[in-house]
């Protein structure tokens, strides 16, 4: 039976929560409630899957701020992907690739980005997607590298790790909870001004909304010293992983290795919770194609391996 492509209109967000909540490879940051926080910032061009009346699966997709040729699944989160419950495999979803090609060519969009969801998201095995990709011709557009914990099989940490950790416990306070997100904040943003002379992609604001929305997804650990906010996480939860968001610490932090008792408290929840990885994010600069070594190594001597955020971008010219 055919699949028939439907672009996403706001009438179907709760049907679109409601597949996600039990799609195999989706997270909370499919939802539209989600996507929504973006406002207008991205033109939304999002469709889903159907057949005979029912969702198949959904597809996260907005215009590239920068190219108005070209969808992106999705430019405002950090994988996409076709979402689903495990129906779409094998040949269907070369299918689904197929369906979603016509649709955004019938738009006028020249090439799709699709950002794959990596497998440590996935509830259930589901790569059917790199395959599918792979027969349409999809080319590799873009390869980021994160580091992430196998709770179930943790390498040992660094000797430096250990030492940092026992000269954390003299001086720090491990907290949690999301009502020090505006201390995390100024720690979060001195940090990124001091180093990068940036700023959060997420405004105060914005993370308030977020927590609000997603109380039982967003969590903050964060390092006291005397009785200050001067170190902690962002932490993103799913199914199967948490992710550190973001990672804040202040000079007075460093100076006593506060993050590695913080990164402790969340490794030791996180196994607590049942949850199979710890992803600290990736460490890549310019699309992918540098890699910042002295990070990576800093996340992998808590006994972390590599995983990898592949992007893929599609023709839809082609045939």
């Amino acid at each position: 039976m055919t699949l028939d492509v439907v672009r996403y209109q706001p009438s179907l967000s709760e049907a679109w929560d409601a597949f996600c909540e039990n799609a195999v490879n989706g997270t909370f940051l499919h939802t539209r409630r989600f996507l929504a926080y973006h406002g207008d910032r991205f033109r939304d061009v999002s469709a889903l899957l159907m057949q005979d009346g029912a969702i198949v699966g959904v597809f996260p997709a907005a215009e590239a701020p920068a190219d108005p040729s070209m969808v992106v699944s999705h430019p405002g989160i950090t994988y996409g992907g076709i979402v689903h419950t495990g129906a779409l495999c094998g040949g269907r979803t070369i299918e689904a690739f197929e369906r979603l090609r016509e649709h955004y060519r019938a738009d006028g969009y020249r090439r799709l980005r699709y950002k794959a969801v990596p497998h440590l998201y996935q509830v259930r095995p589901s790569q059917d997607d790199l395959y599918a990709l792979f027969r349409i011709a999809a080319v590799r557009s873009r390869c980021d590298l994160s580091c992430t914990i196998d709770l179930n099989d943790r390498a040992r940490p660094s000797e430096r790790r250990r030492r940092g950790l026992k000269k954390a416990q003299k001086s720090v306070t491990v907290v949690s909870g999301a009502g020090q997100v505006r201390s995390l904040w100024q720690v979060l943003a001195d940090n990124l001004t001091r180093k990068h002379d940036a700023a959060p992609v997420h405004s105060i604001d914005e993370m308030e909304q977020l927590i609000a929305l997603f109380p039982d997804f967003i969590d903050l650990f964060c390092a006291r010293i005397d009785g200050r906010v001067e170190a902690g996480v962002v932490v993103f939860k799913t199914r199967t992983a948490w992710h550190a968001q973001y990672i804040a610490a202040s000079e007075a932090a460093y100076a006593v290795s506060a993050l590695d008792a913080v990164f402790d408290r969340v490794i030791a929840d996180a196994t607590a919770a049942g949850v199979r990885y710890f992803d600290f994010g990736t460490s890549n600069e310019r699309e992918g194609t540098v890699l910042n070594e002295g990070l990576y190594q800093y996340k992998h001597e808590y006994g972390g391996g590599g995983v990898v955020h592949e992007f893929y971008d599609i023709d839809l010219l082609g045939a």
